[in-house]
């Protein structure tokens, strides 16, 4: 397990533990975080969207072409920032050890 370091909009934060190889997402939803993760991790809903902490951004692999096509789509309805991304296309592993996200707002 990979312990990822959760914060809520309103700023209270919570330590929690992600299985390796397994996508962000689903420690996020399985923890009750609100992300929601509706279309079950492919990268056409939006509702696992997270804001990943500035010094974290660019550990991470780049956006590919869905998950950019997705966070345009869902820009319409919610605050995109540079270090928006969906957490179904973050995948655990033991580089992301300790790594923070923020609990976007979702379409």
């Amino acid at each position: 397990m990979t312990k990822v370091r959760v914060t809520w909009p309103g700023g209270s934060e919570q330590e929690l533990a992600a299985g390796k190889g397994r996508q962000l997402m689903e420690a996020l939803r399985d923890n009750n975080t609100g992300v929601q993760g509706t279309c079950g991790g492919q990268c056409a809903c939006g509702t696992c969207h997270v804001y990943v902490r500035e010094d974290w951004a660019g550990r991470l692999p780049p956006r590919t072409e869905d998950e950019q096509a997705m966070l345009d789509a869902i820009g319409e309805l919610v605050e995109i920032r540079p270090n928006s991304r969906l957490s179904c296309q973050i995948v655990v592993d033991d580089t992301l050890a300790g790594i923070s996200v923020e609990i976007g707002p979702v379409p």
